[in-house]
């Protein structure tokens, strides 16, 4: 059984087992919690939602809150004797997704 969720204003295809990353939620690592927003839930028939399917949710187990890798942000103008360099770190939650339901 797989599920399609909305979090983070990103869509992720989940199973029951699986680990996933996405945009920082306010969680305790080793909590659980529980995600409404389920697009569509397939294993032999499919349903879709319109946007969410009803009373289908995903329970998932905080594993994890870290950041990314550092990414570099270098800003250059040619002829102005300008340039800046920056850095970004985004923070994410790694989540292991317990059951659909």
């Amino acid at each position: 059984m797989y599920a399609i969720i909305e979090t983070g204003g990103k869509q992720v295809r989940v199973e029951v087992g699986s680990k996933i990353y996405v945009e920082k939620l306010e969680a305790e690592v080793g909590s659980t919690i529980t995600i409404d927003k389920v697009l569509l839930v397939g294993d032999k028939s499919v349903k879709v939602g319109t946007p969410y399917v009803e009373g289908a949710k995903v329970t998932a187990k905080v594993e994890k809150q870290g950041l990314n890798k550092k990414i570099r942000v270098f800003k250059y103008k040619s002829k102005a004797n300008e340039h800046k360099t920056i850095g970004h770190r985004q923070p994410y939650t790694c989540l292991v997704i317990e059951s659909i339901k």
